[in-house]
Parts: C-alpha cells; sequence; structure tokens
C-alpha cells in the first residue's frame, strides 16, 4: 500500500502556489530604486520632472544609464530648457534589456541599441541611438550615435537589476549628442495647425481655424493636449456631413477630437477606458473608449470605432495621432441600431429541440465553470493555464 505523503509537504504546497502566482507579475518603480542611493537624487528629480520616470515604469523591459549628482551638475550647467533636458535623459533610457554580464557578452563587442529619445520621434536619423562597445581591460564605453564615434562614458557599476525587467546602470558622465541638446520649442511656441498641416491632416487644420476651435486647441497646450486628427482624404470624404451641422455643433464635433492632458501611446494602451475631451461639458458628456489589443489602440464612440494609424508628433505637453476616421459622438449623430435577429418558424423550433442533446449526452467539459472561466477573458485562461501547471507540478510532489 502506497505511503500517505508527509504533513510537511502539504503544507508546503500552498505557500509554493502563492510564491508561483507572485512571480508570474512583477512592476518596477525607477523613482523608489533611485531613492535607495542619495547620489542619483538629482537625476531621479528630473526623471521626474519631465514625467520620464512614468514612462520608464510602463515599459515592460528597460535599462536605465543613471549619472550621479556631480555629472548631472555638469549637465544643468548648460542652462537647457526642461523639454531640451527631457531628450538628453531620454538618451540614457534604453529600451532592451542590458544587465552587467550582457555588456562583456555583446556580438563582436559593439552593439548599438534604440533610446526612448529614439521612441518618441523627436530625434532625427539615428540619433536615437547608442553606442555599447566592450572594451579592453574590462570596461564598457557608452556614447550617442550622433557623437562621430566618441565613447563619452563609461560603465561604473550596476545599481539594480531584475533580470530581463529593467537594469539601472551607473555611467560616468552624461552622454553628449549635438540633436539631443538642441533647442527645442516651448509649449505655446508650438503652433498646432502648422503642425497638423505640415503632416498630412491640413483639412483638419482648416476646420479648426475656420470655425474659431483652434483657440481651444492652442490654449489648452501647455496643460497638456492630446489631439486625434482625421488625415485629410478621411476629411475631405466626410465634407457633406460636416456641411449639414450648426456652428455650434462644428465646434462641438472639432473639439471632440482633443483630450485636455498628454497622453503618450503607452499611456493609451495602459489606460483603457472612458476619458473626456475638449467638447465634455457637464450634461453634454462628450466622451470616448480607448481600448487596445496588442499594438493596436482603436477608440470607441457609440455610433463608430476610430483606429489610431501613426503618429504626428510627440513632444510633451502635445501629442497629435492619425486616426482612419472622424469621430461621431453620440451627442450629434444617431447610434447605429442593432439588427434584430431573425425570429424562428415553429417548424425550426421543433427541429432544434429535437436535435438538441440532452443533458446525460453533453460532454463532461461542458460545465457551467467552463463557461464562467471562458467569460473572464484571456486573463482568466492565462490563470487557469497557471494552476494546471501548478496542479501538475502539485500531483507529481505528492506521488513521490
Amino acid at each position: 500500500m502506497r505511503q500517505a505523503p508527509p504533513l510537511t509537504a502539504v503544507l508546503v504546497l500552498p505557500v509554493l502556489f502563492l510564491l508561483f502566482l507572485s512571480s508570474t507579475s512583477h512592476a518596477h518603480n525607477i523613482t523608489t530604486i533611485l531613492a535607495k542611493n542619495p547620489e542619483f537624487s538629482t537625476f531621479n528629480h528630473y526623471l521626474t520632472l519631465t514625467h520620464l520616470a512614468s514612462e520608464i515604469n510602463r515599459r515592460l523591459t528597460i535599462t536605465v544609464l543613471a549619472v550621479d549628482n556631480a555629472a548631472m551638475s555638469s549637465l544643468l550647467s548648460k542652462h537647457l530648457s526642461l523639454s531640451t533636458i527631457k531628450n538628453v535623459l531620454s538618451l540614457h533610457v534604453l529600451v532592451d534589456y542590458f544587465g552587467s554580464k550582457k555588456l562583456h557578452q555583446i556580438t563582436n563587442g559593439t552593439a548599438l541599441t534604440a533610446t526612448m529619445y529614439q521612441a518618441t520621434g523627436a530625434a532625427p536619423g539615428s540619433s536615437g541611438y547608442v553606442n555599447i562597445t566592450d572594451l579592453k581591460g574590462g570596461k564598457v564605453g557608452f556614447g550617442a550615435a550622433d557623437n562621430g564615434g566618441n565613447l563619452d562614458a563609461v560603465y561604473v557599476k550596476a545599481v539594480h537589476e531584475t533580470p530581463y525587467n529593467i537594469s539601472v546602470l551607473q555611467i560616468s558622465q552624461v552622454l553628449t549628442s549635438a540633436e539631443a541638446e538642441a533647442p527645442t520649442a516651448g509649449p505655446s511656441d508650438l503652433n498646432l495647425t502648422a503642425i497638423l498641416s505640415k503632416q498630412g491632416c491640413k483639412a483638419f487644420a482648416d476646420l479648426l481655424i475656420s470655425s474659431g476651435a483652434d483657440k481651444t486647441f492652442q490654449e489648452s497646450i501647455d496643460g497638456g493636449l492630446t489631439v486625434f486628427c482625421p488625415t485629410d482624404t478621411v476629411i475631405n470624404g466626410f465634407t457633406p456631413k460636416y456641411k449639414n451641422l450648426t456652428a455650434p455643433q462644428k465646434v462641438s464635433l472639432l473639439l471632440y477630437h482633443g483630450i485636455p492632458v498628454y497622453q503618450s501611446m503607452q499611456m493609451l494602451k495602459s489606460s483603457n477606458g472612458v476619458v473626456n475631451t475638449l467638447a465634455t461639458d457637464g450634461a453634454n458628456k462628450y466622451d470616448f473608449t480607448v481600448q487596445n489589443d496588442g499594438e493596436e489602440v482603436t477608440l470607441k464612440t457609440k455610433v463608430v470605432t476610430v483606429k489610431i494609424t501613426g503618429t504626428v508628433k510627440d513632444e510633451e505637453p502635445l501629442v497629435v495621432y492619425k486616426i482612419d476616421k472622424v469621430l461621431l459622438p453620440r451627442e450629434l449623430f444617431k447610434v447605429a441600431p442593432t439588427a434584430p435577429a431573425p425570429k424562428a418558424s415553429p417548424k425550426d423550433k421543433a427541429k432544434a429541440k429535437a436535435e438538441a442533446p440532452s443533458e446525460a449526452d453533453a460532454p463532461a467539459g461542458d460545465t457551467v465553470g467552463d463557461q464562467t472561466a471562458d467569460s473572464n477573458g484571456a486573463g482568466g485562461v492565462d490563470g487557469g493555464r497557471l494552476a494546471m501547471v501548478f496542479f501538475s507540478f502539485c500531483v507529481g510532489v505528492l506521488v513521490l
């Protein structure tokens, strides 16, 4: 007769199960990580001030090249604007994982890797890339791609590593880049309609100007603004419907294409849900729902579903996206009625009843529990798979 598993094994399994589940998810906080090291307080402060910290925390895989207070003093002595400092610091955030060991295992001894500066679309050419080179004597050099091959900084030490999630490495000094340090326009200097006109959204820009809605958009930039711009082709096809609107309705429709906060693509993907717009006013909700499926982000009103097709400009506090349709608010356009299901004839009902399997014939897996799991979406399915893997592990332990 097989001996029952020892009590200690039975008691330890629930603990292992909790540890197993906790290891399946992880969130990092760059502010908290750097706060443990006072020598990076200035660097940490400016990551928060430029909103780079929140962007870093949203990334699943990231490497931060931190510099100490002395190195930051050198950067601040240049008296750059905050938006320019953001570009420089963005060059120190690699959108790939580089732990201390990986630095010495780079293929052919050198690698060109993208940074958050490149990801914003603000970096011209390859200026948003950083060159990492394994040097002689165990040293590793770092340099901006547009710095003539010069490696300004060297690796100092690993500050924090969570393998394949986040790595914080100290480098000796701030990376030099002519493009990143170039003067950038302040929020009030950004001309929205001029930006739209140059990027395939001239028709939309013309509507903003002719309706007077451009003033509201322009005044909202300083506080943060996200604009969804239908392309010229889309606007031209929508013109007949637009002409049928009254002047106030035209303004409301155009304001419906702006959110009074800055929402980068990563922010949109991580904060799905209902958002207010520039047209939102008391009882007039003028809201829509942001949803994403992988890399695709959609905007859903009660009338239409619109897809974001590209980024025109992303320079905080302003971000402009191209969309493939005009956003139609339910306050101005009729909600498309749902077609009623065709009624079954008495003959069809009798046939369906005769062909329906009895409960005894139903497969063992067709239970209410299975239906509930399916209704929970992808998260429920993944949880079920994890539980099954762990269950198999438990059975193996008990059998042994």
